[in-house]
Parts: structure tokens; sequence; C-alpha cells
């Protein structure tokens, strides 16, 4: 059974068709890159998955199950987590707090999150063992605002994964990241659990060809053509309309995948 699955999905704003037709799978445990030029429609397609956009035509199904008309927070409580181009963390707090609260609204205690952390040990003990697997433990208690942007990228990771997502889905998660910030973000996201299943946003055709064991590639809102890593880097339709526009040897990535 597939994670997620489109059936010829599509979105159009009047005459405009941002995403037409598209026939995306995602496999249990998956490591799948979604690229494409600007303007494509990657974040469109990520927002009709969540269900922020809902779609003109097509269809969506989860683990089987077709979630087409279900709205977005009910799409996350069963198991569809994503994080933003624009982070929206909350500057005042540290990432330990922000991951407890991010707990309570999962067990759906979010209104009741004045009340002491003290009583919520459970949710502390989680919290912590979710900073260290990111690597954010040393930062549990600095404020947000002083993190680095890398860091806050991957509490970002940390709150999406507290819901305890099945499937993940991370829009530009490097955007805005320093490069020698980049590569270690994508380690974590690597040494995710084999039951999360990932599906991301990337312009780093050094990190997508590092880390997604499968590419798609969405050009005008339409998928192009899917692969392997290899595959995606001998196909000359892709370098023509977007690889053979970086400074990235493709060919070269692609031998090392």
């Amino acid at each position: 059974m597939t994670a997620l699955q489109t059936s010829g999905l599509g979105i159009s704003f009047g005459a405009f068709h941002a995403v037409a037709d598209v026939n995306l799978t995602l496999e249990p445990g998956a490591r799948q890159a979604l690229i494409g030029p600007n303007g494509a429609g990657k974040t469109t397609l990520i927002n009709l998955l969540t269900g922020i956009y809902k779609p003109s035509a097509g269809s969506i199904r989860m683990n089987g199950e077709d979630i087409t008309s279900w709205p977005a927070d009910r799409r996350a409580r069963q198991g569809l987590a994503r994080t933003f181009q624009i982070n929206t963390l909350f500057a005042s707090l540290t990432p330990l707090l922000s991951v407890v609260l991010a707990i309570h609204e999962r067990e759906g205690q979010g209104a009741t999150w004045w009340r002491p952390f003290s009583r919520s040990t459970a949710a502390f003990d989680e919290a912590h063992a979710l900073l260290r697997r990111l690597r954010l433990d040393a930062l549990a208690n600095t404020p947000v605002a002083e993190l680095a942007y890398g860091k806050q990228r991957l509490l970002e990771i940390a709150l999406a994964l507290a819901a305890r997502p099945r499937i993940l889905l991370l829009d530009e998660p490097a955007a805005g990241v320093p490069v020698d910030e980049s590569g270690e973000l994508f380690d974590v996201i690597a040494e995710l659990p084999d039951d999360i299943s990932v599906l991301f946003i990337e312009h780093d055709m050094n990190l997508v060809f590092r880390f997604a064991r499968r590419i798609s590639v969405l050009v005008a809102g339409r998928i192009l053509t899917e692969g392997t890593p290899a595959e995606i880097g001998r196909d000359p339709r892709v370098r023509e309309v977007y690889l053979g526009k970086t400074h990235v040897n493709i060919r070269k990535e692609a031998t090392h995948v």
C-alpha cells in the first residue's frame, strides 16, 4: 500500500492551470524529492496534498484511503505533517517549550497550555528525546530568536515530528540556510525513522542528488518525469528545463548516489 498517491490531481485559478493531471506516488519510507523551475507549482502541489487548497480535479489517497475532501486538520491528525518555506516559530520561546506545546496540541491539550508545565513530565521527556534526535538538545533552553537559521529550520522539523506523522512534507527546508549548515540539516532528515515517508522540495541539486532515493520533476504544473537520481541525471529533458541551469555536475552527482 502506498503512503500517499494522487490521481489526475489538479487545481485551476481562473483560466490558469497551476497544477494539472498530476499522478504522484510516495512509497512507505520514501525519501523523495520534488524539483522543478521556479513557478512550476511545487508549493501549490504541497498545499493540495495537505488540504490547504481544494483540488479542481483528481483525487488524493493516504494509506489507501481517499482523503480528497478531508480538511487540513483531519489530514494532520491522521499523520500528514509539513513544514513551510518561511518559518512560523515563536521567537520568544525556547525549542524545548515549543516542542512541549506541539506535543500538548497533538494530545488535544492545546487549550490547557497555561497549566504549570511541571505537570507535563511525559511531554518534557518526549520533547528532550526529539530534540536529541535532531541534534538540538544543547540548545533546548536557548530562545528561538537566538538560534542560527539552520537550527530554526531543524526546530520546524522537530515540531512537525511532534505530531508523530507517517508522512512528512518539507517545503524547501534548506531555504535561506547557509551552505555549511544545509548539509547538517539534511543529514538529520536522512536519519529520520524508516516508518516516516518524506517528500521534500529543494532547489539545491547537490542536496537532492545526495539525499533523494527518487526524484519527481514538475514543470508548468505537470510531472515531466520521475526516477532514481541516476535516471534523472541522464534525462536530457530534465537537463534542458532545469538541471542544466545549475552549476552542479549532474552526471557526476548521479553516479555517486
